[in-house]
């Protein structure tokens, strides 16, 4: 069985707060490390039946970054949806809000 292995290095300000977030993934076909300003973990436990997150944004990231984030984040969860249930019409549902959401934020007009 092959393993790969992807990791997250986070530089933490006297706050705690981020203020540099990196990532580097094996298989990847990058080399070194790649900085981003905003990421969301989330993991379900396999025992404890929960989902697990750790959201991390930096202090750099914009308000409309942020946005546009989230906007790409929605329809990405409709599509990563759809590809597990096959559920297409809830899955067009979450995409439905996900345009209204950009509509409301300016990114769609």
């Amino acid at each position: 069985m092959k393993k790969s292995e992807i990791k997250f290095t986070v530089s933490l300000d006297d706050n705690n707060k981020p203020v540099a977030l990196h990532w580097n993934a094996e298989d990847s076909g990058m080399q070194g490390d790649k900085e981003c300003k905003a990421m969301m973990l989330a993991l379900f436990d396999k025992k404890d039946q929960t989902t697990m997150r750790i959201d991390l944004w930096t202090q750099e990231m914009m308000v409309e970054e942020m946005q546009q984030f989230f906007f790409e984040m929605y329809m990405s969860m409709a599509d990563t949806y759809q590809n597990a249930t096959n559920d297409k019409d809830q899955a067009e549902k979450m995409r439905g809000f996900a345009r209204q959401f950009g509509k409301e934020v300016s990114l769609i007009k």
